[in-house]
């Protein structure tokens, strides 16, 4: 018997782990649950605006049965988290490294 996995529930629970304040930054798990998109953002402090950029430390979505990871800035990759959470490598599409997007999955998303 199949094991049956909630992919949105991991995507979303092991994005919003990097959403860990650190020196002179903080750090934002943002989440857009119609669309599936789940995002940590970093805000840095006042005093430290002009030493580290506002951006996006990393963005998944979830389309169908597939994880698309359209940005990961962290030295602990988060498609490695997802395959420890249970989630297929072959279901995972790094579009930051490259890999091809599912035609399908950029016209679900908008």
């Amino acid at each position: 018997m199949d094991r049956v996995i909630d992919i949105t529930g991991i995507v979303q629970h092991e994005v919003e782990d990097y959403a860990v304040s650190g020196f002179n930054m903080a750090l934002y798990a943002v989440s857009d649950h119609p669309r599936q998109i789940f995002t940590v953002i970093v805000i840095p402090e006042y005093d430290a605006r002009k030493k580290i950029d506002l951006g996006i430390v990393v963005m998944a979505r979830v389309v169908g049965n597939t994880v698309i990871i359209d940005e990961d800035t962290t030295d602990r990759p988060l498609y490695k988290e997802l395959i420890r959470a249970g989630i297929p490598r072959e279901q995972i599409v790094l579009a930051y490294a490259g890999e091809t997007v599912p035609e399908t999955s950029s016209q679900e998303s908008q």
